[in-house]
């Protein structure tokens, strides 16, 4: 099988930079309105609220931006920080994960090892019930992983 890449398309990160923005606005009110009604002496926090945008930022780019390289031996993640090989035959499952939150739902697909943690695949991740394209790239890495892993 030829090595293929999977990760965020045009829309999807549209829609992460559309949220990224929502979030950076939501802090950047938040450090107004602190600083605004604090006292002297609470300046710091304001440098909490600025701290936590630049985490929750990076995480953001980070997430929108990652991808994953499926190879006939191996699946290869890449983030903005990160490369990681992992090869098929250290994988004993994929599937998907659900997260619940009062705000709404997300998944994401877990890579399950033979030995050490579970890794979230990077560029799989969807906030939409039935989402066509998380199902299809689902269905891909689960395609690659069997041939690899097929007796011969």
């Amino acid at each position: 099988m030829p090595e293929i890449w999977i990760g965020r398309d045009v829309a999807g990160r549209r829609r992460n930079w559309w949220w990224t923005r929502f979030l950076s606005l939501l802090f950047a009110g938040m450090a107004v309105a602190t600083e605004s009604t604090a006292t002297t002496g609470r300046w710091w926090w304001a440098g909490v609220v600025g701290v936590l945008w630049l985490v929750s930022l990076f995480y953001m780019i980070n997430r929108g931006y990652g991808r994953t390289l499926l190879a006939p031996d191996r699946m290869q993640f890449s983030t903005l920080v990160s490369r990681r090989a992992i090869p098929w035959s250290e994988i004993t499952s994929i599937e998907p994960r659900s997260h619940q939150t009062r705000g709404g739902a997300w998944w994401e697909v877990r890579v399950y090892r033979a030995r050490g943690r579970s890794l979230a695949i990077p560029g799989i991740f969807t906030s939409r019930r039935g989402d066509k394209v998380f199902e299809g790239n689902l269905a891909v890495v689960r395609e690659y992983w069997a041939r690899a892993t097929a007796p011969k």
